[in-house]
Parts: structure tokens; sequence; C-alpha cells
């Protein structure tokens, strides 16, 4: 079991580093990838929880691309000036995004090299269906003795594949069924986003939030003179749901999902019970 964990972290460091140069700048030693080769180069990593971006010219200068604020609290929009110097281009639409930035480098390094090759691409929108089962015990909802109840859930993710692969959104549809132990269920529409922390061909991990819900419930109860009673109720909250996940491939175009749906959420209060809100599934690419 330890050599397992011990191999699976190896790989996830190879994973991580590679595609990655140390260099040295302006005295500080910086991990950067190289997005695009050519007349210029365009590096960038997720630095401190920051987006740095950096250019490299053919004679090795390497200078980073900043947007800082001034006194006046306004964004000075310094890499615009720096491109425009470099490339001569009207730099004046331009995002400090990898995406735009891409596009950009992209175009001029074509306009001054006819023998290099584009690497941007158009945004192309995927789609994955999903459907899963499994168990939860209501985290949300009153449920004094912990019981357990089958859920089942469909998914449809959208991501886009050329631009943003960790990044997807996703609208859910899941029911939890009542039991003779714990006389609740409800129908719940979910709108969401997931980032993917391990991202590669075999496998990823990642963890989410649901934005917004929309809930059907209905819970039979004792009521205080000792009856029976029934309530059905609909709710539309912004509960920021979070959970984790996990896809790995089994197939050319399939996975087998793991989800735990409902760790916590920030403004719906747990009930007393430690969450368990796990199914696991199966996912492919439409």
């Amino acid at each position: 079991m330890k050599k397992t964990v011990l191999f699976l972290l190896f790989s996830f460091l190879s994973q991580w580093q590679y595609g990655q140069q140390s260099y040295s700048i302006n005295g500080e030693k910086l991990e950067l990838k190289t997005e695009i080769e050519g007349n210029i180069d365009l590096l960038w990593n997720t630095i401190d929880n920051n987006f740095r971006y950096f250019v490299r010219t053919s004679d090795g200068t390497i200078t980073e691309l900043k947007n800082t604020k001034g006194l006046d609290k306004k964004y000075q929009e310094e890499y615009k000036t720096v491109l425009n110097q470099l490339t001569g281009k009207d730099t004046e639409k331009l995002k400090l995004t990898v995406y735009s930035l891409k596009n950009f480098l992209d175009a001029y390094n074509a306009s001054v090299d006819s023998s290099y090759i584009a690497v941007s691409k158009e945004g192309k929108v995927g789609f994955r269906l999903g459907f899963s089962g499994g168990l939860t015990n209501n985290p949300f909802v009153s449920n004094p003795e912990n019981k357990l109840a089958p859920l089942l859930g469909g998914e449809l993710e959208i991501y886009e594949e050329n631009i943003m692969p960790r990044h997807s959104g996703f609208l859910q549809l899941r029911h939890t069924f009542e039991t003779n132990e714990f006389q609740y269920d409800a129908t719940e529409f979910s709108l969401g986003y997931r980032f993917r922390v391990i991202n590669n061909s075999k496998f990823s991990l990642y963890g989410q939030v649901k934005f917004a819900t929309l809930n059907f419930t209905n819970a039979t109860f004792i009521d205080a003179n000792n009856m029976e009673a029934s309530v059905s109720d609909t709710a539309f909250d912004i509960p920021f749901i979070f959970g984790i996940g996990s896809d790995i491939k089994i197939g050319e175009n399939s996975y087998l999902t793991i989800i735990y749906g409902e760790l916590f959420g920030i403004f719906l209060d747990n009930q007393g019970n430690f969450s368990t809100d796990i199914s696991v599934g199966y996912k492919f690419n439409l």
C-alpha cells in the first residue's frame, strides 16, 4: 500500500513538473511553462495563487507582463505598452490572459516568420453526459438518527477543450429517495463549477461548487400533537455547496466518476451529522 501511494505521488509530481523550466529573473527563481515559441516566446505560471506572464525575445531577454494598480486605484496596463513596443501591433483590446496573449503572439510570430506554425486554436466547446448513484445522509436536513438514503443523479458537463481544459461548468439533476427510516425525498436542479487540480488524459481530481439550486422536497414527520404530518416545499437557493470528485478514464471517450458531492455549504447549516454524500457513476463525451 505504501509503495502504491509513493508511486502515485511521484507520478503526480512528474506530471506537474512536465513542461516547466526554472528561470532566474531579477533575482527571483521561477518555474515557468512555455506556451508559445517563436520570434517572441510566451512564458507563464500560477505563482502564489497569482497568474504571472513573461515574454522572451530572440536575444534571450525575459520581460514580465504587468498590470499593476496606480495611486488612483486604476490598472496601469503596462503589458500593453511592452507588447506594443516589441511588436508594433495595436494592443488596445489585448487582455492579460493566456488565451488572449497566445492569440496575439501567435498572430505576430506568423506575421514575421513564414515558417512559424500557430499553436492557438479557436475554443471548442465539449460536453460530457453522466449518470451516477449512491448514498446520502442529506447533510443539510434535520436527520437525528443519521439515516442514509439512496440517490440517483444525472448531469451535463460543459467545458472549453482548447482554452481552459481544467475548468468546466455543469447542470445537474439529482433525486434522493424516501426510506422507511427517514421519510424525506428531494429533487434538485443545480448549476455548478469544477476546477481540476490534477488533470491528465487518464485521471483527474477536482473540486466543485454548486452555485444555485432549485429543490422540490417532501417530508413526513410527527408534529407537536404526536400526529403524523406531511409538508411539501419548493425552494431556490444560492448555497455554495462544495464537494470533490474524480474521473478515471476507462475507454476512449468514457470515464468512471466518483463524487463526494456535499461536503459543506457556505450558506447552509450542517444539521449535526458529518456529511455522507457519495456517488459512483459513468460519464462519456458527447
